[in-house]
C-alpha cells in the first residue's frame, strides 16, 4: 500500500537528503514537501525531484493553519515528519520571535492539523499506520561538561538559547498530544550534521568554503567547543527506522565521534594539505578567532545505546569517511 507522506522543511539540508533518501528506498511512497522556501533551501534539490510522479512541492509555511488542514484533507497523509524550523543559533539570539513563532507555533499547528484529521473524526477510522515525527536537536540537554558521560534519553532538558528553547518547547508540545489526545509520535534528538550541500554558515561547510578560497577560517573564542558528528546520511537511515519501527516516545541519534571545534577545522584543513596543496604554507594558517559566541554551549554528547540495541541501527559512515568524501566532491 502506497505510504502518503507530509515532510516538512523538505528543501532544506536534512529534508532534502531525507526525501531523496525515501524515494529510494521506498519508491511506492508519495511524498508532499511543505517548505517556505527561507535562505538556506537547497533549489539544486528542488530541480532534481520536479519531474518524479510521486513527489509533489508545496511553497508554504507550516504556521499557516488553513494551508496545513488543507493538505490533510487532500492527501489524506499516512504520517508527518517535521523538520521545518529556524535553526541557526546566532540568528536565534538577534531574532528570537521569529523561532518562538516558526518552531513553536509551526509545531503547534501540524500537531493540531494532525489530530484533527487522524483522531478527532472517530466515523473515518483508518487501519492504516499514522504517525507524526518530530525532529528535535541535542541542543535542547543544554551544556554538557567535557568529564560527564554522554547524556541518554531521560536525562533533564536544559536549553539556553532562543533556538533551543523553541525546539524544547515543540517537544512538550508533541508530548502533550500524545497523553492528551493519543496521537502516535516520537521525537528524536540528533547531534551535528553535515554533508553534501549543506549550508556555508554551518562549521564544516564554512571551514571548506574559506579555506579553499584562502581566507580567515574564524572559530568562536578558543575552538575548545565540543560537538558529535553525524552524516546526513546516517541520520536519514536513523529516521527512517524510528519512523517505520520505533515505538513513540523519545531516540537519540548519535554517532560518537565527538571533535572540538579547533580540531575538526584542522582535520579539513590537514585533508586539504593532501588533496589540494598549497605552494607556501599549510590551510590550517588561516585559522583564527573570534570573541565566544553569546550563551555558547560548551559541549553536546549524545547516549544512542537505546535506538543501536532496540531497532538495531549503527552510523555506517565515520567522520573521516565523511570529510574525505565532502572534500572530494569539492575540489
Amino acid at each position: 500500500m502506497m505510504q502518503k507522506l507530509l515532510v516538512t522543511g523538505g528543501a532544506g539540508f536534512i529534508g532534502s537528503h531525507l526525501i531523496h533518501f525515501l524515494l529510494k528506498k521506498y519508491p511506492q511512497y508519495f511524498i508532499v514537501n511543505l517548505d517556505k522556501l527561507t535562505y538556506a533551501v537547497d533549489k539544486c534539490f528542488l530541480q532534481v525531484l520536479s519531474h518524479n510522479q510521486n513527489y509533489h512541492f508545496v511553497e508554504g509555511d507550516v504556521i499557516d493553519f488553513a494551508l496545513v488542514s488543507k493538505l490533510f484533507e487532500v492527501f489524506n497523509f499516512d504520517g508527518v515528519i517535521h523538520l521545518a524550523a529556524e535553526s541557526h543559533v546566532d540568528r536565534s539570539i538577534s531574532d528570537p520571535l521569529l523561532f518562538v513563532k516558526t518552531n513553536i507555533e509551526g509545531t503547534g499547528v501540524l500537531l493540531h492539523a494532525a489530530y484533527l484529521h487522524w483522531i478527532n473524526k472517530p466515523e473515518q477510522i483508518d487501519p492504516v499506520f499514522k504517525r507524526f515525527l518530530y525532529v528535535s536537536t541535542d541542543e535542547v540537554y543544554g551544556s554538557l561538561d567535557v568529564k560527564v558521560m554522554p547524556l541518554t534519553e531521560d536525562a533533564q532538558l536544559n536549553p539556553r538559547n532562543p533556538y533551543s528553547s523553541s525546539k524544547a518547547a515543540g517537544e512538550c508540545l508533541v508530548n502533550a498530544y500524545m497523553n492528551t489526545y493519543k496521537l502516535n509520535a516520537v521525537i528524536t534528538r540528533a547531534t551535528n550534521n553535515y554533508g553534501p550541500r549543506q549550508h556555508p554558515e554551518k562549521l564544516i561547510p564554512m571551514v571548506l568554503k574559506h579555506a579553499l578560497e584562502q581566507k580567515p577560517i574564524l572559530l568562536h573564542g578558543n575552538g575548545s567547543s565540543i560537538r558529535d558528528w553525524l552524516h546526513v546520511e546516517d541520520h536519514c537511515s536513523a529516521l527512517d527506522c524510528i519512523f517505520h519501527n520505533g515505538q513513540s516516545g523519545c531516540y537519540n541519534i548519535g554517532a560518537n565521534e565527538e571533535r572540538t571545534n579547533l580540531e575538526m577545522a584542522s582535520m579539513i584543513c590537514n585533508i586539504l594539505d593532501d588533496v589540494k596543496p598549497l605552494k607556501e604554507k599549510k590551510y590550517e594558517s588561516f585559522i583564527s578567532f573570534i570573541t565566544e559566541r553569546v550563551g555558547q554551549d560548551r559541549r553536546y554528547a549524545l547516549d544512542a545505546t537505546k535506538l543501536r540495541k532496540t531497532l538495531g541501527w549503527h552510523p555506517s559512515i565515520t567522520l573521516q569517511q565523511g570529510i574525505k568524501q565532502l572534500i572530494n566532491s569539492q575540489v
